[in-house]
């Protein structure tokens, strides 16, 4: 593993422990070069997901765009950076457990929908305001007065 410091090739592992429930490793390295210190992350590698967007272009996945979205839509409400990444990886497991290697737009979106109400109302209305494309108030009540019957 290159040193980000200095760039020399020679590092060694100090200490090794599970990361993200056990979805990864943890490593702590340190450069035999120049002494400082450095942590790398090891995952599985997986499928590259492709999304079919709504005007049937494909795109790889993006999970920054995902982030993104759900940090808008949290944006002064109660919700955790913590938590909104934890619900972006329950997300990408249900994905990567579809075992599909192209997914609609429209699944990811009715996935976050789905959750994002259970995780903060004002978030998935704002969420929903977004991905439904409210065109008019109307729409926007239709969708609150669901919020309130569920």
């Amino acid at each position: 593993m290159k040193c980000p410091f200095c760039s020399v090739e020679n590092t060694r592992v100090i200490d090794s422990r599970p990361a993200d429930d056990n979805a990864s490793i943890r490593r702590r390295r340190q450069c035999d070069s120049c002494g400082k210190r450095f942590t790398t992350y090891e995952t599985v590698e997986t499928i590259p997901l492709i999304v079919i967007k709504k005007d049937q272009t494909r795109e790889p996945y993006d999970r920054n765009k995902l982030m993104a979205g759900l940090v808008r839509s949290c944006h002064k409400r109660p919700v955790s950076m913590e938590k909104i990444q934890e619900f972006v990886e329950e997300i990408e497991n249900i994905l990567y457990n579809m075992g599909e290697k192209e997914i609609p737009s429209s699944k990811i979106g009715e996935l976050v929908m789905d959750r994002l109400m259970d995780l903060d109302q004002v978030a998935y209305v704002r969420f929903a305001s977004v991905y439904r494309e409210f065109k008019d108030v109307n729409t926007f009540m239709n969708e609150l007065k669901k919020l309130l019957n569920k």
